[in-house]
């Protein structure tokens, strides 16, 4: 008999939430282009609006809000918005553990934030390139998603205002979970949270801190605007978050059980989003605990899920001076809100198994 499938790759995808799947139904129920002006279109326009207001308070967030397919998009439209002639922005700095989709729009030349061994952002580097420079878009991630380290973006964003700077928050992990970070412009995806997948959104403090190429949402983005998955991301988020606390007592005992068993917890000293672990087993490669749990029916990853399928040696623990071979021994562990104390236990006696084998 197959091992009965266990779910620890939450940081992936989550499951769509029962709130969710009803709302996407509402929605395609009252199916119009938000943008046609007849009478079906304004029904339609009335629910996306409807659905941006309730994102926006059951967040927390008083300002603006730009919905897109995703994290990734709304990433690369402030980083691509902010730089448009250098209107807004001179230069682009960006945390040597930033998620790819930052990554890539910052492009190469971006100068790279260095971090501690704990993979914090250096305070003190970053004042320091930013004394006298010229204006600069400063990209921190919220939680990081391969270790769920918190970064301290309130610190962060009180250097870079005193330099005058645009502080851009990667939320994807954090948002809907814990509250959100002090930054001007902040990405989140509804998947992560329980939404569906193809729906997130751009929090911008100001608009005049962007240029508008024209099309939909405020001129900030170009396509028939997804209604439907903005009523299920705002059902998702308006779902709460007050399994927080368990997460953490379970991640707890994650922490405790992995270590006694002669684990090395990644960033444990550095405060952690309660639904992120990163993991490292000595002496065996994240490829082959990876094969070992998929046929016990267990699912974790190595690394974030775009680059999961790499075999270069992640970048982010390269960042927190982990070598290759130690990098290459780590995998990610990541709960949700159905997980339970049963699951962890299951976790716990197959990374024993698996850690005894090779020992053997």
């Amino acid at each position: 008999m197959p091992a009965e499938p266990l779910y620890l790759d939450h940081a992936a995808t989550t499951p769509l939430l029962p709130q969710a799947r009803a709302a996407l139904a509402q929605g395609f129920d009252a199916w119009a282009n938000p943008s046609s002006p007849h009478k079906p279109g304004r029904a339609a326009r009335a629910l996306l609006e409807g659905a941006r207001a309730r994102v926006k308070a059951a967040l927390a967030w008083e300002y603006e809000a730009v919905f897109t397919s995703g994290a990734s998009e709304a990433l690369a439209l402030a980083i691509g918005r902010a730089q448009v002639e250098r209107a807004k922005v001179e230069r682009v700095l960006v945390s040597a553990v930033e998620h790819e989709a930052v990554l890539r729009p910052a492009g190469a030349d971006a100068a790279r934030l260095p971090v501690d061994a704990h993979g914090l952002v250096d305070l003190a580097a970053l004042a320091a390139v930013l004394a006298g420079g010229p204006r600069t878009l400063v990209c921190v991630q919220q939680v990081n998603s391969e270790t769920g380290v918190i970064q301290p973006l309130a610190d962060i964003a009180a250097l870079v205002r005193a330099a005058g700077g645009i502080l851009l928050a990667d939320a994807a992990q954090g948002a809907g979970k814990i509250a959100l970070p002090d930054a001007d412009l902040i990405a989140l995806s509804a998947h992560k949270f329980g939404g569906p997948i193809g729906i997130g959104a751009l929090l911008i403090r100001d608009f005049a801190l962007l240029e508008a190429p024209g099309g939909q949402e405020r001129g900030y983005r170009g396509g028939t605007e997804n209604m439907p998955a903005a009523l299920a991301m705002a059902a998702a988020l308006e779902a709460g978050a007050g399994w927080m606390v368990e997460a953490r007592r379970l991640r707890d005992l994650l922490d405790g059980q992995l270590q006694a068993a002669g684990a090395e917890i990644i960033a444990s000293a550095a405060p952690r989003c309660p639904t992120i672990g990163g993991y490292r087993m000595p002496g065996v490669s994240s490829a082959a605990q990876l094969i070992r749990f998929d046929s016990a029916g267990i699912a974790v990853s190595a690394g974030s899920a775009c680059s999961s399928g790499s075999l270069r040696p992640s970048h982010v623990l390269s960042a927190m001076g982990l070598d290759a071979k130690a990098a290459g021994e780590v995998l990610r562990v990541s709960i949700g809100c159905e997980t339970d104390e049963a699951a962890i236990a299951r976790f716990i006696a197959a990374w024993r198994d698996i850690a005894g084998s090779a020992r053997a």
